[in-house]
């Protein structure tokens, strides 16, 4: 899938100078002490992180119905794009042109079938070697609960991990830095969740953290990242009725299975994303993102960001 470049005729080669330009007039003056990335980075990341969580657990106590989840979940999403706006412009003086509304609809969209198709290849290889089986048809009020839980949580981890975490730490380490220690980070978080494992937690920082890292780097904007991690869990639970990261059962899926057989190959109790098949399907297009950022002169070496940010 080849997203569309922001770039137009106007603007130089770079085109992330709008990205790390002076502060927006209007936007107001950036935090004096926050001019330095090590000093925003803790800061604005914790503070997604918080939104993350405070927002999960507003979606669990409304997830009674898939009318309320629907609801909580667009509702608390916009909440958290809200919040990182507010902070992106207090905190850097400019409006967070990775979030631009003019992109929002196309970006999101394609996005979400890549993702949708990304899941799908993935679980099909898992069933032709006999790891996924499906009982019968689930329940369309769960599926409709899943999307409200994966809507919120989309929108929140891409906030945290590439707005704020890969996006600030590439001023510092560069483009390829960001992308492996986001990355780290994304997977490590989460050994938290009920069934999580330690290969199921390198699994989604080598598939998704790098391929979200890379999509980012590519696109310079998040509206993508948040399609296709949206489509990649409603998938994954909403439609084909697996656990997504090591979280449990969840709230269910269009489709009753479960997956059995060799951990490796099924990705066991953490869910599909433990599988080598999904780490092998992810890895095409994390390579083509990041070969399509580095067409786009969108690799940035240490300290290149932080000294145009200066200049």
């Amino acid at each position: 899938m080849v997203f569309n470049d922001p770039r137009s005729a106007a603007q130089p080669a770079t085109s992330d100078a709008p990205l790390i330009a002076a502060p927006d007039a209007g936007a107001g003056r950036p935090a004096r002490w926050a001019a330095s990335a090590w000093v925003r980075l803790p800061v604005l990341f914790i503070l997604m992180l918080a939104v993350d969580a405070i927002t999960a657990g507003i979606n669990d106590t409304a997830d009674g119905t898939a009318l309320t989840a629907l609801i909580t979940g667009v509702a608390t999403a916009g909440l958290a794009l809200a919040v990182y706006v507010g902070l992106v412009r207090y905190l850097e003086g400019r409006r967070p042109r990775e979030l631009a509304l003019s992109r929002a609809r196309s970006e999101l969209s394609r996005g979400a079938l890549f993702g949708l198709g990304l899941f799908s290849v993935t679980i099909g290889l898992v069933a032709m070697v006999g790891g996924y089986h499906v009982r019968g048809w689930g329940s369309i009020d769960g599926a409709l609960t899943t999307l409200g839980l994966m809507i919120c949580a989309s929108v929140t981890e891409e906030l945290a991990f590439r707005g704020a975490l890969f996006r600030v730490l590439e001023e510092k380490a560069g483009t390829y830095g960001a992308v492996v220690v986001s990355g780290l980070v994304f997977g490590g978080l989460h050994l938290v969740n009920k069934d999580a494992t330690v290969w199921g937690a390198l699994s989604i920082a080598v598939e998704s953290g790098l391929m979200f890292g890379a999509l980012y780097a590519a696109t310079r904007s998040l509206w993508p990242a948040i399609g296709l991690h949206f489509a990649w869990n409603a998938a994954e639970q909403g439609i084909y009725g697996t656990a997504v990261s090591g979280a449990g059962s969840g709230t269910g899926g269009l489709l009753r299975a479960y997956v059995s057989g060799p951990d490796i190959l099924s990705g066991g109790s953490f869910g599909p994303e433990a599988s080598i098949f999904a780490i092998l399907v992810c890895a095409v297009p994390t390579v083509v993102f990041l070969r399509a950022a580095k067409r786009r002169d969108r690799i940035h070496r240490r300290g290149e960001l932080a000294g145009a940010r200066q200049a």
